[in-house]
């Protein structure tokens, strides 16, 4: 008797929940058409403290900086670092400052007919050797704990290989691609020895839409899915905004400069240059075998872009007695953004840099 006197009521209320959700939807479905109420990306505050070419470092402002040495993470070349600063409450830097680290970051303007001509050479000995050089210098440490992501990852692996006294605590490189052999459709255009001039564009780069649209091959049912999702969820205005936020960070590639995108294709990709020993940074040969610093490898279970089998072998191919290896049910971007990244993988990532650090003398 009271289960029926109760139904008139629960069907109201979800009446009731279906006329909201549905205001919800056409609301949040114009937005999304008209591409307003864009959420903000990257609030936390940083200074620019050295840039040279399209090299820039940024310091994230901190009243609580509690561990030493300092943080410098290397980004990627070919996309925007605010993935790492999503927005407030889903931000990998606002966990990293509040862990109490000095944070910085090395990070590239897009790149135009100048930055065509650079080599790897300009990046392991050049741009990355300042960087770390001027965070010393900044934060008034000796060393420094050096993070590399994806791409970024890569530029980080050759700087350490190539300078055996970089004055480093640690090295840490998440989603990070290694074994180019089975990175499948990037190993296939290598091995079928792709026109290389044909993809660049009038600056002599690969230009941001070749880059976009080659991560939508690898997984090319993705945005379907994205899509479709998206529809159930479009009343929710959370699930909204972080859509926007994720989805917008993915197609806001930039330019990967010429001559690094061939040595990379050529050198990395098609000669699986780390894997073979077959690396070489002005005829220099370059061992990632001479890594000896502590080191941690991240390695994303379910990502597409750099899947595990490329990312894993890192560990055998160094020489650092201190190797630690942290494997995680994440895609390449859930590692640092979402809830499992700030609840798992961010704390795993922290403790392995806190053991690595020491608190800053009072």
């Amino acid at each position: 008797m009271a289960s029926a006197l109760r139904s008139p009521v629960d069907l109201l209320d979800r009446v009731r929940r279906d006329v909201e959700r549905n205001a919800l939807r056409a609301r949040n479905g114009v937005k999304l058409v008209a591409g307003v109420g864009r959420p903000h990306l990257g609030q936390s505050p940083k200074d620019l403290i050295w840039s040279r070419g399209h090299a820039q470092l940024w310091r994230y402002r901190s009243d609580r900086v509690a561990l030493q040495p300092p943080l410098l993470i290397v980004f990627s070349l070919v996309s925007k670092s605010y993935v790492l600063d999503l927005q407030p409450g889903n931000s990998f830097v606002e966990h990293l400052l509040s862990a109490g680290f000095d944070v910085f970051i090395l990070d590239w303007r897009q790149a135009d007919a100048r930055e065509a001509g650079e080599r790897l050479e300009d990046y392991a000995d050049g741009y990355v050797p300042e960087a770390v050089e001027q965070t010393r210098k900044a934060a008034g440490t000796e060393t420094v704990n050096l993070f590399g992501y994806c791409y970024g990852g890569v530029l980080a692996l050759l700087y350490v290989a190539h300078h055996a006294d970089a004055p480093l605590r640690s090295l840490s490189v998440m989603a990070t691609p290694v074994d180019f052999s089975q990175w499948g459709l990037w190993r296939n255009l290598a091995d079928d020895h792709l026109p290389f001039d044909a993809i660049l564009d009038e600056d002599g780069n690969v230009p941001a839409s070749t880059i976009r649209q080659g991560f939508r091959l690898l997984k090319p049912t993705g945005e379907i899915r994205q899509y479709a999702t998206l529809l159930d969820n479009v009343w929710n205005d959370d699930y909204v905004t972080a859509y926007q936020a994720m989805t917008g960070w993915s197609n806001d590639h930039v330019p990967f400069p010429g001559a690094a995108a061939r040595q990379t294709m050529e050198m990395l990709v098609r000669d699986n240059g780390f894997v073979s020993d077959r690396v070489r940074l002005n005829g220099d040969p370059v061992h990632l075998s001479d890594i000896r610093v502590p080191l941690l490898t991240v390695i994303a279970e379910r990502d597409h872009i750099v899947p595990e089998p490329v990312a894993a072998p890192l560990p055998a191919l160094v020489a650092a007695e201190d190797n630690e290896v942290l494997r995680l049910d994440a895609g390449h971007v859930g590692l640092v953004v979402g809830r499992t990244a700030a609840k798992i993988t961010i704390p795993r990532i922290i403790e392995f840099l806190a053991a690595r650090s020491e608190a800053v003398a009072e």
